[in-house]
């Protein structure tokens, strides 16, 4: 037996190697112990995966395992999105397992486990799975598998959220849905449909190989999505990740809109056009633009570790306007503790059919609110081990300037983020988690100060 290790978004490992039945039967005993230790054996669990190789063979095997040892267990009959399994998991009050690995390579595949607060499970939960591996348990129950559709309820909850009326009336939207054969497909395109929204469409199906590409909404993967819009008049592309639990987004130019820049507009869309109360959750690594926002808008800001785990208990504690972090995940009040792409793209054609504006206009009046333009950058700093680690970040933390700046405050909830003395330029550096590595965030308002500090640092 591999080591199984339970990281950020549960367990990953390339199929065929460390992802095989004999793990999956480990990991699924080990969850179930979970479950019937601290809920009982009729705790309902729901199951479902995304277009990845073997996921739909795994989840069945999980299922019937399950079902053996006496849980009822409700088994996806079609491809599902993580948010679309999360919801029910609170709607039918049950505990969830997701077969994905998210936006990671086509050869991985891994297992999440989703409690019936329909978020990320915690640190706490995971480590309980974790030290039940090879443990075993028995409830001399009679087990149900029940294929089900899931989609039904997450459509309902999601045309309570949105108002379609108000996008079908729009008649200056052009839309374009990049499928990205990902889990996406049969869910975005539904809801448009069902509303009598007009759209247009490429690579409407499900490849295990994702295109020859990343399942990813990064402009590297979505270069024919931006082609398609830069060869039109007014047209706005959409997709997801892997499992449709990130976004991406392309404005009318054809550029790539980045999740920060979303974050604050939905912000400013649901506190301005919907009346949405409290505060806004965002990572460390979040922009300092959505802290700007906030203050002008008399907005309370959460800031967390790295990683939706952290925004969803801290979405469960606060209840806020919204949350989400930089590489592309949100979620909004009295929705889910869990990222949602599929509503995070609908949410963006709500804001411009509220405004009747191009999400480039949104953009500019964003820029202008604000008082200026932030650039964000990331870096990877390779080390020579895991021991290295440590010192490193001490080092960062005793710096008191950085390229002749004055660092001013130092904040070490996640590595060490160290703000400068213009108000504008911070710099994290924390590390990977899963390699000898340090991730090292710099923002500020140009790109001459951003490079006098990646020579100074990296």
């Amino acid at each position: 037996m591999s080591e199984i290790k339970f990281g950020t978004d549960g367990w990953r490992a390339v199929v065929g190697k460390e992802f095989n039945e004999k793990n999956v039967e480990l990991v699924t005993k080990a969850i179930g112990k979970y479950v019937f230790d601290n809920y009982g054996i009729y705790k309902t669990i729901i199951i479902g995966y995304d277009p990845r190789s073997m996921a739909d063979v795994y989840s069945l095997q999980c299922a019937k395992i399950l079902t053996d040892y006496g849980f009822k267990v409700l088994y996806s009959d079609k491809v599902i999105p993580t948010p679309v399994l999360a919801f029910n998991a609170k709607y039918l009050d049950a505990c969830a397992i997701m077969f994905t690995a998210s936006h990671n390579p086509p050869e991985y595949l891994g297992i999440k486990f989703i409690p019936d607060y329909a978020g990320p499970a915690t640190k706490e939960i995971t480590d309980e799975i974790v030290s039940n591996i090879g443990s075993d348990f028995s409830s001399h129950i009679k087990g149900k598998l029940i294929y089900t559709d899931f989609s039904n309820n997450y459509f309902k909850r999601i045309s309570e959220i949105i108002d379609f009326g108000r996008i079908k009336d729009n008649k200056n939207l052009k839309i374009l849905f990049d499928g990205l054969y990902s889990a996406s497909i049969g869910y975005f395109d539904k809801l448009l449909n069902k509303n009598d929204i007009k759209y247009d469409c490429i690579h409407m199906f499900h490849d295990t190989n994702f295109g020859g590409g990343m399942p990813e909404p990064k402009p590297q993967f979505m270069q024919e999505a931006i082609d398609y819009v830069k060869s039109k008049e007014n047209y706005i592309a959409f997709a997801n990740d892997g499992d449709a639990d990130r976004f991406g987004v392309i404005n009318e130019k054809g550029e790539y809109v980045t999740p920060n820049e979303i974050l604050a507009i939905l912000l400013l869309h649901l506190r301005k056009n919907k009346n949405f109360s409290g505060c806004i959750v965002k990572t460390v690594a979040g922009s300092l633009m959505l802290n700007i926002i906030a203050e002008k808008l008399g907005v309370d800001v959460i800031e967390t570790p790295v990683g939706f785990k952290h925004v969803g208990q801290a979405m469960r504690e606060f209840n806020p306007i919204i949350a989400g972090e930089e590489s592309g995940g949100l979620s909004i009040a009295g929705h889910i503790p869990e990222k949602d792409g599929i509503l995070a793209n609908l949410l963006i054609l709500e804001a411009m059919s509220y405004e009747r504006k191009s999400l480039v206009k949104l953009q500019e009046e964003l820029k202008n609110f604000i008082g200026c333009e932030f650039i964000n950058t990331r870096t990877d700093k390779k080390l020579d081990n895991f021991d290295e680690i440590a010192p490193t970040i001490e080092y960062f933390s005793n710096m008191e300037e950085v390229a002749g700046y004055k660092i001013i405050n130092k904040d070490s909830k996640d590595g060490i983020k160290l703000y400068l003395e213009d108000n504008k330029t911070w710099i994290l550096v924390r590390p990977s988690g899963t390699e000898p590595l340090l991730r090292i965030y710099i923002e500020s308002d140009n790109n001459d100060k951003i490079e006098k500090i990646k020579s100074a640092i990296c």
